[in-house]
């Protein structure tokens, strides 16, 4: 079996793939593990200049966690505890503190807990093809990695809510003009394109570089910490009520969702 998450080192850039394109590169616990062994790895490397986070495939950077697999944990013991998210903030988290610069590579999909993970980056990069969105209103739960905390930071509180409310899709180019990503490129030029930038950013001051995304990061860090905590509250809520399970029972079969607002 492939491994789930890929790494390679080009000079001083590390290139982590998720590489699940059979499963749109949806993230699972082994996933996360070997993300979380993977930037530990980084972050005590400083050979290690910029990195670069993609998806294996066309089709998707990342669509998130896997619905079959987290309807297996609605019915957990104790409804104020997510593992899993908890365990997926950790991981992005790591990632958000990197001390190095990070560039998502954005070449498909990036759909709920996936954009979330590209909002832990400190650079987008999107295909051409690529689309953007936070599905989790359709199913009747919502945003639990923190995109209810950075999305609003990047591109404002009101478009934010929009993306969210509708949970509908955006394309690249709309996702350009809201500023969700930095650049857009054709899908064949993307990896070329990306490693230009990180080669380019990787010529830079190491020290530089971290300091400035300590300086930049810093007003926001204290009330991100105190946001995911609201987020993680209004989640474990979410996730145990009627209609989240409704809302996944739906998507599974195929129909439109019955909410009743409990």
């Amino acid at each position: 079996m492939a491994e789930p998450v890929l790494f390679a080192q080009d000079g001083g850039t590390v290139i982590l793939t998720l590489n699940r394109p059979e499963a749109l590169n949806a993230f699972t616990p082994q996933v996360l593990d070997l993300l979380d062994v993977h930037l530990t790895r980084i972050e005590r490397d400083p050979s290690v200049r910029v990195v670069v986070l993609t998806g294996a495939g066309e089709k998707a950077f990342c669509v998130g966690a896997d619905l079959k697999a987290r309807q297996q944990e609605l019915t957990g013991a104790d409804p104020s505890r997510d593992a899993f998210a908890e365990r997926v903030q950790r991981v992005f988290g790591l990632l958000e503190r990197l001390t190095q610069p990070v560039i998502a590579a954005i070449n498909g999909y990036a759909l709920g807990g996936g954009l979330e993970l590209a909002l832990t980056a400190d650079l987008r990069i999107a295909a051409e093809e690529a689309r953007f969105g936070f599905p989790e209103a359709k199913v009747g739960s919502m945003p639990g990695a923190g995109g209810t905390q950075r999305l609003p930071r990047l591109i404002g509180p009101s478009r934010a809510k929009e993306l969210m409310f509708l949970a509908d899709h955006i394309d690249a180019a709309e996702a350009y003009r809201i500023g969700l990503v930095n650049r857009v490129v054709p899908r064949a030029d993307l990896m070329a394109k990306t490693l230009e930038l990180a080669r380019t950013i990787a010529t830079r001051g190491p020290l530089s570089l971290a300091a400035i995304k300590r300086a930049v990061n810093h007003a926001a860090i204290e009330d991100l910490e105190r946001g995911l905590a609201v987020e993680a509250a209004e989640f474990a809520a979410v996730r145990t009520s009627e209609d989240r399970k409704e809302g996944i029972a739906a998507f599974l079969e195929k129909r439109e969702p019955h909410f009743v607002g409990r």
